[in-house]
């Protein structure tokens, strides 16, 4: 599909888009792009072969290319268009990976005042809580959900190129507006990490740590083990994405207040009839989207 793919941000997203990539075509010439101190893990992914080539020029890094995608943390984007503009093309698709869309499309209009045509919004509901292209994996996407979010002025023939791309790695293609996306995110991955780092949090600083993480039981182990990714990267995407997890939070402490008011009164039959509906709907997510 693509002669030549410049990937910018070559950790376990852009690392795994490179290898999944190559196994689609394995012709095409992939260049990495990141600043001056990433430069050993772009030498990494050179030798590992997760990447041809590597560039801390970004004018270097996106001649000829087909493709760009920008797999950095989306605190950074804004930076990240701003080096690209005065070589973005129109003959160049563009895709990303960023997990908020709402903060993208405000950088794009920041840097280009629009969010140019050619550059179609992506997030891939996949990834890992290791981090660094040593985690990079060729089958990450494997039938996993991409969300693009296109916009009126999307270039629809940009559209159908990238969803191929991303279907040829082997991904489920849905499509839906920045805003949804946003929101459901939010609900469903954003505010389970906040909630893994919390828990964590408040356990890591009780004087009698060694014992509860000692102790631990599988149901802890399975719960926070989101806390283990990347603080960076998750830093950006909760700042990014603040509008729609504050809501989330207030209703999170307000489902909290009911438990402990349970607690308080002994009202049994309340908690049991909270616990028994979160069974019966998560049963019922199970049976509709993973049977």
């Amino acid at each position: 599909m693509f002669k030549k793919l410049c990937v910018i941000g070559v950790g376990l997203m852009g690392g795994s888009i490179a290898r999944a990539a190559r196994a689609q075509q394995p012709t095409v010439h992939i260049i990495g792009f990141g600043r001056a101190e990433d430069a050993t893990n772009l030498a990494l992914a050179k030798v590992t072969g997760v990447i041809d080539d590597y560039t801390l020029d970004i004018a270097v890094a996106v001649a000829d290319a087909d493709c760009v995608v920008i797999a950095t943390p989306v605190g950074a984007y804004a930076a990240v268009l701003q080096s690209l503009k005065p070589h973005w093309s129109t003959q160049t698709l563009y895709t990303d990976a960023g997990s908020t869309k709402g903060s993208v499309v405000d950088a794009c209009i920041t840097v280009f005042g629009c969010v140019p045509e050619n550059f179609v919004l992506a997030h891939p509901i996949a990834g890992a809580e290791q981090s660094g292209v040593s985690a990079a994996r060729v089958d990450l996407f494997q039938h996993k959900c991409v969300i693009i979010t296109p916009l009126a002025t999307t270039n629809p023939s940009a559209l159908q190129r990238i969803q191929q791309f991303w279907e040829g790695m082997g991904a489920i293609v849905a499509l839906m507006n920045a805003e949804q996306h946003d929101a459901i995110l939010a609900a469903t991955s954003h505010l389970p990490h906040i909630l893994a780092f919390t828990l964590v949090n408040l356990l890591g600083r009780k004087d009698e740590q060694v014992d509860i993480f000692k102790y631990a039981a599988g149901g802890f182990k399975d719960f926070t083990r989101i806390a283990s990714s990347d603080p960076i990267m998750w830093l950006d995407i909760c700042m990014a994405n603040k509008q729609q997890l504050i809501p989330l939070i207030e209703q999170m402490k307000a489902e909290l207040d009911n438990i402990q008011q349970c607690l308080a009164t002994g009202d049994s039959q309340q908690l049991f009839e909270t616990f028994h509906y979160a069974k019966e709907a998560r049963q019922r997510f199970l049976d509709q989207f993973e049977g």
